[in-house]
């Protein structure tokens, strides 16, 4: 197998809690949150995959930038039917993970706090029987990235709707670590207005 994960930046969903603002090319720290998420997952020196819907033009054209400057690391998909949810997106990571004979690394694309080492602090908790490694805050609490070996990818193309890989993670309980990472942000996304007003507050 191929060293080093494909990373998924699942970027196709609705933003549909911001109340018609898109909450992805909203600026942290003057940088959109989707191309600060995309900046962390390319400082890792792995390949990262980025999924979009057809009628968000701004993210299409801020991930085209951002490909023009990557090396050829960075690709993008358009999903057609977006709006099936989160799993749509995993099952075109899975594939595109499957053929590059490669583990599949989900880092959602509204987790701020998300930096490079922890994406590297996961794979390296990947060790042999260790199917799923997944991040918690520093209290326990389950949260992502989320790290899928390889082995199990053939199983996204049973996943629909917007529930994510849940299923897949229930069935591989005692195959699973968890690696907590500092505070909460494992946990926090910015996923409405307040959660925004928030977090520009701290």
């Amino acid at each position: 197998m191929t060293e080093g994960p494909l990373i998924l930046i699942p970027a196709a969903g609705a933003s549909s809690r911001m109340r018609g603002a898109d909450k992805l090319t909203r600026p942290v720290e003057g940088v959109p949150l989707l191309g600060r998420q995309v900046a962390q997952a390319l400082g890792t020196g792995w390949p990262v995959l980025v999924t979009l819907p057809p009628d968000r033009p701004a993210r299409t054209a801020l991930v085209l930038r951002l490909m023009a400057t990557a090396g050829g690391r960075l690709r993008s998909e358009t999903l057609a039917d977006a709006n099936e949810g989160l799993s749509r997106s995993l099952r075109a990571g899975a594939l595109a993970a499957l053929e590059a004979d490669r583990d599949l690394l989900v880092m959602l694309p509204d987790m701020p706090g998300i930096e490079t080492a922890d994406l590297q602090r996961l794979v390296a908790a990947r060790t042999p029987g260790i199917l799923i490694c997944r991040a918690t805050a520093e209290d326990g609490t389950p949260g992502h990235p989320v790290l899928f070996a390889h082995d199990l990818l053939p199983e996204f193309a049973h996943l629909y709707g917007d529930h994510g890989a849940a299923a897949v993670v229930r069935a591989h309980r005692e195959e699973l670590t968890e690696v907590p990472l500092e505070g909460r942000r494992a946990c926090e996304d910015l996923d409405s207005p307040e959660d925004w007003e928030a977090f520009l507050s701290r």
